[in-house]
Parts: structure tokens; sequence; C-alpha cells
């Protein structure tokens, strides 16, 4: 027993000794760690430290070779520098040279300039005494300008007064003829589509049809008018057949005659050139009257107002445009113009202000007639300054205007229009003055109840009956005008209606008037087309007077 204890407390002497020593290793590894760290530590600062010095020798390195290459370039200019400043003293030389010859042939032309100036010399003196006679012909010249100029100014007097003797030669109510063109609105809807199927037995769907049977179509549709006056185009001829009840043909030929005649394919600009010169009579002080009459659809409004495009402008926007025109040209002969224009409706005998803000038929406007011409009240007088602004006017106009639907037309003028330019005048030289005025009438189409369909339809039927109520009144004016004429005293009914009361003074003898016929081509217009015939004949056969010039109170 004493031998093991002696055994165990050697082992645990021994396992002490080796515990020690295991902790004094131990901490001896420790130590020899953190000397291992700070050598590592030291090592990494060395190598940032030696990078630092690599990169700083690399950027010298690149700094040296970016000074030599500046050096090499700067080397490179300069020489170059050096070429060019001894190429440059070369050239120098060489111009020093031509300009010691330059300066030999300087004085060689000096003394020619010398020799020249005094020729020039001589040259101004014998100018000099040439500007002194032109100067004498220019002031003779000018004399003759204003001799001619007063000759000009005495020359349009004349030219007035032979135009408007011209015009009064011709009559003081013409009247002229024009008749539109097929439209392809006036042929049947599927008449077409109709024929082709009926002669081919074929679904109307899957054919077309053929020119021949276009061209009957067409041929059907119009009515036989002729035109023989080739040279003057005076005269239209209709021509008829029916079947009596006998089962004979029946034909019928009227032929009637007017101051023109427009067919079909006449332009605008041909109508107006023969209207161009009536409507300049407005800026010699003269009233002047051009109304456009015929059944609905007949082509009045388009002869009036035209379409949109400048070929197919109407008389109202191409005379507007003339008379501008014709007062720019007079102002060299000394006439100032000042112009103004109103728009009014005349719709179931009430007058609508076409150009103004408020609503039809809330004010009252009345016709008064004035020593100085025909005034209506509360309406708008629109001063005029150019052919655009009445572009303007007549849009703003139309968009107001009243239209309605008929069997004779679909958007048919239910009204009377009355375009009212009036134009004043002075001349600063001659110390004459005048006033004048233009109306441009597009009346209501004129229909038969039966035709138009308005019979039943109250608000249409009183139209329509205002409407010929009010063509009625201006035929019997017209009539009681010749009457008067030829019989001296006659009563002239024009209160009968608005229109004859409102255009009275241009329709009094005093005023220039020029009605444009308008016709339909068409077969199943042809009775009305003869009463509007028989009515223009009436016109054209009546003798009003002699037109008198309007000339202010102060002239």
């Amino acid at each position: 027993m004493d031998s093991e204890r002696t055994k165990v407390a050697e082992l645990q002497a021994n396992h002490q000794n080796l515990s020690r020593e295991l902790a004094a290793a131990r901490t001896q590894e420790l130590t020899q760690r953190r000397e291992l760290v700070n050598a590592s530590d030291e090592i990494d600062s060395l190598k940032k430290k030696h990078g630092r010095e690599v990169m700083d020798l690399e950027m010298d390195v690149k700094k040296r070779d970016r000074e030599i290459r500046e050096l090499n370039e700067d080397l490179r200019v300069v020489r170059g520098d050096l070429e060019r400043e001894r190429e440059a003293v070369g050239l120098f030389k060489s111009t020093i040279a031509q300009q010691e010859t330059a300066q030999l042939t300087l004085k060689v032309q000096n003394n020619a300039l010398q020799a020249q100036i005094s020729a020039l010399q001589s040259s101004f003196d014998f100018s000099a005494e040439t500007v002194s006679k032109l100067r004498l012909d220019l002031e003779t010249a000018q004399k003759r300008v204003a001799t001619l100029e007063q000759e000009a100014r005495e020359a349009e007097m004349v030219r007035r007064k032979l135009h408007n003797m011209v015009q009064e030669l011709k009559g003081n109510i013409r009247v002229f003829c024009r008749v539109r063109p097929l439209l392809p609105s006036d042929l049947p809807t599927g008449a077409l589509v109709r024929s082709s199927s009926g002669s081919r037995g074929v679904s109307p769907a899957s054919t077309s049809p053929s020119l021949d049977d276009e061209e009957r179509i067409r041929a059907e549709a119009l009515a036989n008018l002729a035109f023989p006056d080739q040279r003057d185009h005076r005269e239209i001829v209709l021509n008829s057949s029916s079947e009596s009840a006998t089962g004979q043909e029946r034909k019928e030929t009227w032929n009637f005659g007017f101051d023109r005649v427009f067919e079909p394919h006449s332009t605008q600009a041909e109508v107006f050139e023969e209207i161009s010169q009536l409507a300049q009579s407005c800026t010699d002080g003269y009233n002047v009257c051009i109304f456009a009459y015929g059944q609905t659809g007949s082509g009045k409004s388009f002869t009036m107002e035209g379409g949109s495009s400048s070929s197919t402008a109407g008389m109202i926007p191409r005379a507007v445009e003339q008379v501008f025109q014709v007062t720019e040209d007079l102002k060299s002969k000394g006439w100032e113009y000042t112009l103004e224009g109103q728009f009014l409706e005349i719709y179931n005998e009430t007058i609508n202000d076409l150009l103004g803000k408020g609503e039809f038929d809330k004010k009252k406007h009345e016709i008064k007639h004035e020593k100085n011409g025909t005034r209506v009240t509360d309406v708008v007088v629109q001063p005029l300054r150019s052919p655009s602004q009445v572009k303007a006017l007549l849009a703003l106009a139309n968009s107001r205007r009243t239209v309605a639907a008929t069997l004779m037309n679909e958007r048919s003028s239910r009204s009377h229009s009355v375009f009212t330019l009036r134009i004043r005048g002075t001349n600063t030289l001659t110390g004459e003055s005048c006033e004048g005025s233009l109306n441009l009438v597009d009346l209501a189409g004129s229909e038969r109840l039966n035709a138009s369909g308005a019979g039943s339809d109250k608000d249409r039927l009183r139209e329509t009956q205002s409407i010929n109520k009010s063509l009625s009144a201006l035929g019997d004016v017209i009539a009681a005008l010749g009457e008067k004429s030829e019989k001296g005293d006659k009563h002239i009914p024009y209160r009968n209606s608005k229109l004859t009361y409102l255009l009275q003074n241009s329709l009094s003898g005093n005023s220039k008037t020029l009605m444009v016929l308008n016709l339909s081509p068409l077969v199943a217009h042809l009775n009305e087309s003869l009463c509007s015939l028989r009515f223009a004949t009436k016109v054209n056969n009546t003798t009003i007077g002699t037109a008198r010039k309007q000339v202010k109170s102060s002239c």
C-alpha cells in the first residue's frame, strides 16, 4: 500500500510538472504568435511602403517621359517655326525685289494718271455744261408731267361720262340669263343601276351601267335648250314635245332674247366680266342694283356668292374686290374713298341683320328713305378695309341666313338676302366728291306650291306664300315703272313688300339695275323655267328712266 501511494504521489507530482510545462509552452506559443503577427504587420507595412515608393518612382518615370515628349514636340515646333521664318525671310527678299519693280511701274502709271486727270478735268468741264442743260430739260419734263397728269384726270372724267353714257344706251334695266350645268344630284337616286339591271337582266348589286345608259339617262333629265346666237350670245330657245289626247306628237318652241345669255359651261369669271363695268359705276357716284332671280335650285346663290375657291367666287366677292382695286388705282388721280357694307335678310316680310349679334326678330328694323340714301334702323354697318374682310362677313352672314328643305332643293334659301356696299369719294385735287351704292341681291327661290311641296307644312307654306308675294310685288313695281315711263304719271307700289321698299332707290330710275335670271337645265323644271323667262322678258322690255349721279351737297 505504501508503495502504491508513493507511486500515486509521484504520478501526481509528474502530472503537476507536466501541467506547468504545458502552461509555460502555451504562454511561449502565444508570445511567439504575437511576435509573428507583429512581424506580419511590419512586413505588410514594409510592402505598402515599398509599393508607394515603386508607384512614386513609376509616376516620376511617366512624368519624365511626358516632359521628354513635350520637349520633343517643342523642339519640332521650334524647328518648324525656324523653317517657316527662313521661308518668310526668303519670301520677303523676293517681295522686296518685286516691290522695287512695282515701284518703277507705279511711277510710270502715276505719270500716265496725271495725264488722264488733265483729260478728265476737261471732260468734267464739258459734263458740268451738259448737266446744266439736263436740268433745264428736267424742269421742262416736270412741267410736261404735270400737264399730262392734269390731262389724265380730265381723261378719267371723260371716261366716266362715256362709260355711263354707254350704260345708259344699253338700258338702265338689263337682263342676263344663266343656265346652270347638270349636277350629279339632279339624276334620280339609283336610276343608273335600275337602267343597267333592266337592260342586262342581272341583279343591281352585281353590275355597273354602260356609258350609253348614262348618256341616255342624262339626256332624258335635260330639257331641250338651244343657244342659236353664237356670236352675241343673246338668245335662248326652249323646245318641248308631248303627245296629245289623240296620240299625235305636239311640238312647241319658245324663243327669248336678253342682253346676254350664259350657257351651262360659262364660268364665274365670264359672268362677272359682263357685270364688272356696271359694278364699277358705284365708284363714279351711281346707285347700282344687281339681283339674281330664278326658281329654287337654279344656282342663284352660287352666282351671287359662289364657292370657296378663287375660280368659283361669286359676283359679291368679285364686285367688292374690283371696287377696292378701282379705288386703289384712282388714288394716283387724287381720289380717296371710304367703304362700308351691310347684309340684310328679308324672311316672311321681316328684316333680319345678318351681321348682327342678337337673335333674329328681336329688333324691329325700319326702312328710312332719306335725301342721301336708304337707311335701315338698328343694323350693323361695317367699315370695309379689304376684300378678305368682306369674305369673312359673307361667311358670317351665310351661317345665319334662313334655310330650309323643299322638294325643289334640299337646302333651299327661304329668304331674300341684300348685300349693300356704300362708297363715298373725294378728289383732293379737283374738289369733286360723290357717293354711290352697290346692292347685290340674292332673291329667294320662286316656285309654285305644288312643285315645292310646301303645301303640307304650315311654316313652309307661309314662307312660300311670302316669297311669291314679294316677287309678285317686284314684278308689279317693274311693270308700273314701265307704264310710268310711257304714260308719265303712275303710282309705283313700292310699299307692297319689304323687298321692293328696301330697293326703292335702286328701282326708281335713279339707279342702274341688272337682273341675272338663273335657270335649271332639267326637263322637270321646264314650266318653272318658262315662267321665269316670261317674267325676265317683261323686265327686259321695261324702261324706267335715266340713272343720275349721286353728288354730295358740298360739291
